[in-house]
């Protein structure tokens, strides 16, 4: 039987706390290791217990939820945030956090938090060497012992997830791979491609419309981070130019 997932709590609320830990006993291989009230204590606890998930909220007093993820950054802890306020999800996001719950918390939607979080384990335990090659008119993508040729025309968009990428290519379907997105952005095609966020670059030609804050493409919503709101502008004012 493979090793649980070590995860801690942390939240000034104790009833969040309780909630939390009703929610992560559902899952046998999912291990709760301490529950904490502040960051401070989190990262003091983290320093001699390192574990690979924490669940924090964002509105603490002292140090936030986001000051403290960006603290264990550069961890393999993935981080998952837990809070009332909506409006914090495009900067959580910003950091890569590997999701965001909103409260109250159904068990519908852990359900769907801890899928992503089996996945990206399931992922690091294969350590599959895999990677992209980036070549005219289309990549060569390693994913599951198999070199699979994809056209740039049939990516919608590509997704950080941790250390690896979510290449999608139409509907739910999706290739994962060992990749970062520094490279995929240098790699893909200026013309063809823009990042609009830390986790996203999309396919211009794919666009079905803008929002102020995201982009629509396939019927999914996509977030448009701040850092990278004006270049999309720009470029959908030149496309705009060049069709007059």
């Amino acid at each position: 039987m493979p090793e649980p997932i070590q995860c801690i709590c942390v939240d000034d609320e104790p009833l969040a706390l309780e909630v939390l830990d009703s929610l992560i006993s559902r899952y046998p291989n999912l291990k709760l290791t301490r529950k904490c009230s502040n960051a401070l204590e989190a990262m003091e606890w983290l320093k001699s217990n390192p574990v690979d998930v924490v669940f924090s909220d964002i509105n603490m007093p002292g140090i936030t939820g986001i000051d403290f993820a960006k603290a264990i950054q550069n961890s393999q802890t993935l981080v998952v945030f837990t809070t009332a306020h909506q409006e914090y999800a495009a900067e959580a996001f910003e950091i890569e956090a590997l999701d965001f719950l909103l409260k109250p918390i159904s068990p519908d939607r852990f359900a769907k938090t801890m899928k992503r979080i089996e996945e990206y384990f399931d992922l690091r335990q294969n350590k599959a060497k895999d990677n992209v090659e980036l070549e005219e008119g289309h990549m060569f993508v390693k994913s599951d012992s198999k070199l699979l040729k994809i056209a740039y025309s049939e990516i919608q968009y590509v997704e950080a997830f941790a250390d690896y990428v979510k290449i999608w290519i139409g509907g739910d379907k999706r290739i994962v791979t060992l990749q970062t997105m520094k490279n995929m952005e240098s790699g893909l095609p200026k013309d063809k491609f823009i990042r609009v966020h830390r986790s996203f670059i999309v396919a211009i030609d794919k666009i079905e419309s803008l929002q102020s804050n995201s982009v629509q493409i396939a019927g999914k919503e996509i977030p448009v981070g701040k850092n990278y709101k004006d270049g999309l502008m720009e470029l959908i004012n030149n496309m705009n130019l060049l069709r007059r």
